[in-house]
């Protein structure tokens, strides 16, 4: 009998197709199980309305509730866990569409992903509008507890197109994310955030302040320099592409370019794939300079003049350092600047008295 070779093509494309139906599945099987747990909340919330009274034999409901299905389904119905249902129906009962809609009429979650799917082939876009449930129980878990609607739309649209794990969804809000991008955009484009999540459109939008590097260990004190804090970058590029923000890839690092028979070095160059242009950057321990503006003006004018393809947009900088005054980079960049911008670094994460600062300066200038 003649063996089919290793390479054949029938080989890797049932490989694929098997990968594809696992994932799928898995989706399946995560949808169901939170739109089964909304339906939970709901039932909850329902047998607690009526007034006070009845509100109190709800809560005695839920403990009778946890000890049937713990003892028919095992781990995962304790009280707290019920509770957590019936919190997350509070948190997104208002803001469902269709999906509420059936779920409210009564109708089994079977019945609700059936009809979905149905839409699904009709009209991705309305469907994908309707399926709000579209991350883990553990990302809501999560996401149930911030406050703000705004915010919260925010990071669940994030975590969703960048398929970001529970851990580095705890990551990006532990380090104001939101915050940081609200800071730098109008009241508009603030708007648009909880709409669409986080879109490269102009040079700007690539840009956050501060920029929190928590993830390379490196001390808050300048006893280190700007070689460590570049090799701890390269050393965990993947941590710093995500503190980036969507698109970028990574070029170079100490990238040489000659002026004459002079060398320079930029410490950091990477490519947007989003828009479409190369991204330098410099890093600077201590106050920035005007001088640190200026060559990186010399940097993207280089690149811009020597290295960008006709279809390519034009070239961003940045400065990353530990300081700088508003005033030095106002009179240094030209008024219409949009290609050099100046931006901090911090090597921990913001106390809960900078959250507050940044939050306050926030609601005063938005």
């Amino acid at each position: 009998m003649k063996l089919i070779p290793s390479n054949n093509k029938l080989f890797t494309e049932v490989v694929t197709l098997l990968h594809s139906a696992k994932s799928q599945v898995l989706r399946t099987v995560n949808q169901t199980m939170v739109m089964t747990y909304f339906e939970i909340g709901r039932m909850l919330i329902e047998e607690e309305q009526g007034g006070e009274e009845r509100a109190k034999y709800g809560k005695e409901t839920i403990k009778g509730l946890s000890k049937v299905l713990t003892r028919e389904f095992g781990k995962g119905f304790s009280v707290t866990n019920l509770k957590q249902m019936r919190n997350f129906y509070l948190v997104y009962g208002k803001g469902q569409t269709a999906s509420a809609d059936f779920l409210k009429k009564g109708q089994a979650v079977s019945a609700y992903l059936e009809q979905h799917n149905s839409k699904t082939q009709l009209s991705k876009t309305k469907s994908q509008k309707e399926h709000r449930f579209l991350l883990s129980w553990s990302h809501y878990l999560k996401l149930m507890r911030i406050d703000n609607l705004s915010e919260r739309q925010f990071y669940e649209i994030e975590s969703r197109k960048n398929n970001w794990s529970v851990r580095e969804l705890n990551r990006q809000y532990d380090s104001a994310l939101y915050t940081r991008l609200v800071l730098s955009r109008d009241k508009a484009e603030v708007q648009e955030l909880s709409k669409k999540g986080h879109i490269l459109e102009k040079p700007k939008d690539v840009i956050k302040d501060p920029y929190i590097l928590e993830f390379l260990g490196l001390p808050e004190l300048p006893n280190y320099s700007e070689n460590d804090l570049e090799q701890e970058i390269i050393n965990k590029l993947e941590h710093f592409l995500l503190e980036l923000g969507n698109g970028f890839t990574f070029v170079a690092r100490q990238k040489r370019i000659s002026l004459d028979d002079t060398h320079f070095r930029i410490d950091l160059v990477f490519y947007n794939r989003i828009l479409k242009c190369f991204v330098l950057i410099d890093l600077k321990i201590g106050e920035l300079k005007h001088q640190d503006l200026g060559q990186m003006q010399m940097y993207v004018n280089y690149y811009d003049r020597e290295l960008r393809l006709e279809d390519e947009n034009k070239t961003i900088g940045i400065v990353l350092c530990q300081n700088k005054r508003e005033s030095v980079v106002e009179y240094t960049l030209p008024e219409n600047n949009e290609q050099i911008f100046a931006s901090k670094y911090q090597t921990i994460l913001p106390s809960k008295e900078e959250l507050k600062s940044i939050i306050d300066k926030e609601e005063n200038t938005i």
